[in-house]
């Protein structure tokens, strides 16, 4: 038998029974994850796949922050959204597929850019951040608002046939008494402009973005429950032509200017090269 919390409905013990039969999870991780609070940073190729799967999985409150709408080209990846859905808001669609997968979730809807001025305020209200942003910029904010905030920062990136994945937990220290690496440490510097092409421009598979995305998920479920080996300090590389997966280790740089040995930014504002973001 399986521990069954009294908070749990009837309705949630019969949706979520192959989770209760899990030792790792059961009724109490099936708990935790009702209460869990999660941002979600894009609605788009990842953010699919992740919000869908953080849905099913009961997370009970998630927060989607995207400033687009729904396009045509988009559903070759994006799957949250249908043909039906074309010109409306991206987290107003998001919703209301969530709400016909799960009505236990709530959603938590930004249509809105993710900026400095609101950036600590959006991400300190939830406990783990999913980034699954398209753009350099966006990806060191984030970064540096939840180094901030102390929040757990899931990241994921994809290519036409290829994708990354790790987790940042730059807030902490290792067993060494060393700070944690962040996305800073992986990735000092943006690329320069032009270098690195759109997905308009370069194109995507679209299953990609969901094997990544559905990854990410799992990877979420996994700091929100404390199970398996975390992916801090570690970058999946998937190549899909290949049909490889490969791991690599990354630390902590001390030069890098938000946790370094002599930190320079205090606050969710710089660019990549420290003159401003957003």
């Amino acid at each position: 038998m399986f521990y069954i919390p009294a908070m749990l409905t009837p309705d949630e013990i019969e949706r979520y029974k192959r989770h209760l039969v899990l030792k790792e999870i059961g009724g109490e991780g099936q708990q935790r994850l009702k209460a869990a609070r999660i941002l979600v940073v894009g609605a788009g190729g990842l953010g699919s796949p992740l919000i869908l799967y953080l849905a099913a999985a009961g997370v009970g409150t998630i927060g989607v922050i995207d400033d687009d709408r729904v396009s045509l080209d988009n559903l070759q990846r994006q799957i949250l959204h249908d043909t039906k859905a074309v010109g409306a808001p991206k987290t107003k669609s998001a919703a209301t597929t969530i709400e016909r997968l799960n009505p236990n979730v709530e959603m938590q809807l930004y249509s809105t850019r993710l900026v400095p001025e609101n950036a600590l305020d959006i991400i300190g209200g939830f406990d783990i951040v999913a980034d699954g942003s398209d753009n350099f910029a966006t990806r060191y904010l984030v970064n540096d608002a939840c180094y901030l905030a102390k929040l757990p920062l899931v990241f994921a990136a994809v290519g036409p046939f290829d994708g990354q994945l790790t987790t940042f937990r730059a807030f902490e220290k290792d067993e060494d008494g060393n700070p944690r690496p962040s996305y800073r440490c992986l990735f000092p510097q943006s690329p320069p402009d032009g270098t690195v092409p759109a997905c308009s421009e370069a194109g995507i598979l679209g299953a990609v973005a969901g094997v990544i995305g559905s990854l990410q998920a799992v990877e979420v479920v996994k700091e929100l429950l404390g199970i398996g080996d975390s992916m801090v300090g570690r970058l999946l590389l998937y190549d899909a032509l290949q049909a490889r997966v490969s791991t690599v280790s990354y630390g902590w740089d001390p030069e890098n200017p938000l946790n370094g040995r002599n930190p320079r930014f205090t606050d969710p504002v710089p660019s990549p090269s420290g003159r401003g973001g957003g």
